[in-house]
């Protein structure tokens, strides 16, 4: 799934449990959540990343950072330019292309990369309260084994030591696998973990759906609004309370939903291939308690 908007909810659904992608789906949230509890004003974890990859006076053009730490173009070149204003890297011209510019690290940055590092690490600390350093490091090693081969062989050492850019990078993934594979149902992701949710309840009002999937009401409104317009469900006023709207599956919804399982099974294979039965059970025990911890 997508990833929902930063929500305080650590339920999670028996219909939904075990889901590897449901799991990623909120470990990625609350990494977002810890990003902005954890973080002072001013310190960017991608920007952080990205000074990482110029340790050493290394110079590096947008893309080959881009590459090493794992982000999207657009997020580099924000980046790109937020640290230039800072002073934290300067432009050069590309040793590779002297017709195009790179990155360089200053004086400056190099400092922020040390005192960002303990804010880094006080993330680490916030998202694994509660579990071992033997737990940790175990899953550390299934998201690796998951996402290691995808990742560039030049990713800073922190980073892939760190566990909220592994569950974020493995949820990127996953997420657009699903996606891609769904394509042909016209659903999303997002709207399957909908579908499940109201087939394992019943009919539910949308606050309870929010509350079970760990979404906000406005993602709520949108994610109904698309399974109304493909025909899929309908909200319906409680007769007791008019200002209650509750949601019912409509006849397609059984259909799609079965097929879209299908894929979803099909889709976890594939992305968990490198991990055995034990380890990726293994996985979906750390994944639980790292999103349901308190």
């Amino acid at each position: 799934m997508g990833l929902p908007e930063a929500s305080v909810s650590r339920e999670l659904l028996p219909a939904l449990a075990d889901a590897p992608g449901h799991l990623l789906w909120r470990a990625a949230a609350r990494v977002t959540v810890e990003l902005g509890a954890t973080l002072p004003p001013g310190v960017d974890i991608h920007a952080y990343a990205a000074l990482l990859s110029l340790a050493g006076g290394t110079t590096r053009s947008q893309q080959a950072i881009a590459e090493r730490i794992d982000v999207s173009r657009t997020t580099m070149v924000k980046v790109a330019a937020a640290l230039t204003e800072q002073g934290l890297v300067e432009r050069v011209r590309n040793p590779d292309d002297r017709r195009s510019y790179a990155l360089t690290r200053t004086p400056h940055g190099a400092a922020a990369a040390r005192r960002w590092r303990r804010h880094a690490e006080d993330l680490e600390d916030a998202l694994t309260a509660g579990f071992s350093e033997a737990e940790r490091e175990e899953l550390r090693r299934l998201l690796l084994g998951v996402i290691e081969g995808e990742l560039s062989p030049e990713t800073p050492e922190p980073l892939l030591e760190s566990l909220g850019f592994l569950i974020t990078r493995a949820h990127a993934r996953m997420h657009r696998a699903f996606a891609g594979a769904l394509e042909p149902l016209r659903i999303e992701p997002r709207h399957f973990g909908v579908l499940t949710t109201v087939t394992a309840l019943g009919p539910v009002a949308q606050a309870e759906l929010g509350r079970q999937l760990g979404v906000s009401g406005a993602s709520v409104v949108q994610m109904i609004d698309d399974l109304e317009a493909r025909g899929l469900v309908e909200r319906r006023r409680l007769e007791t309370d008019r200002r209650t709207q509750v949601l019912h599956l409509l006849p397609e919804a059984g259909d799609v939903l079965a097929e879209a399982a299908r894929i979803a099974d099909e889709t976890v294979a594939g992305r968990l291939g490198a991990l055995d039965a034990e380890q990726a059970r293994r996985l979906v025990l750390l994944l639980q308690r790292f999103v349901t911890a308190p």
